[in-house]
């Protein structure tokens, strides 16, 4: 598969991914963010992933790896602010970390 192949398949699943989240979202935020914002945040979800170690960490003996979510809405309130994004309500951003952890529970990735 080609570097090309790789972009598209992210892409599409991205796109999947959004599509997820936004049905997630309670009613009065369904229209709240950009798809521009979405894949922002989504980015920022794998940039903490990434950064904070979580992906290295050991399971627990039941195979679950821990990961707060607080700590990955604090992260990207702050980047977004820093990055000139705008300033966002933790308590919004939440949905948002959420529905993509719901996604990817939907695929079987994370219990």
């Amino acid at each position: 598969m080609s570097l090309e192949d790789d972009f598209l398949l992210a892409d599409a699943d991205d796109e999947k991914t959004i599509e997820f989240i936004k049905n997630y979202l309670p009613q009065d935020l369904k229209e709240k963010f950009t798809d521009d914002e979405m894949y922002y945040f989504l980015d920022l979800i794998d940039e903490y992933y990434v950064e904070s170690g979580i992906l290295d960490a050991d399971p627990d003996e039941d195979g679950y790896v821990n990961i707060d979510l607080d700590k990955v809405v604090e992260y990207i309130v702050k980047e977004a602010k820093k990055d000139e994004m705008g300033e966002f309500d933790p308590e919004e951003i939440l949905f948002v970390v959420q529905g993509e952890m719901e996604y990817g529970n939907s695929l079987g990735q994370v219990e």
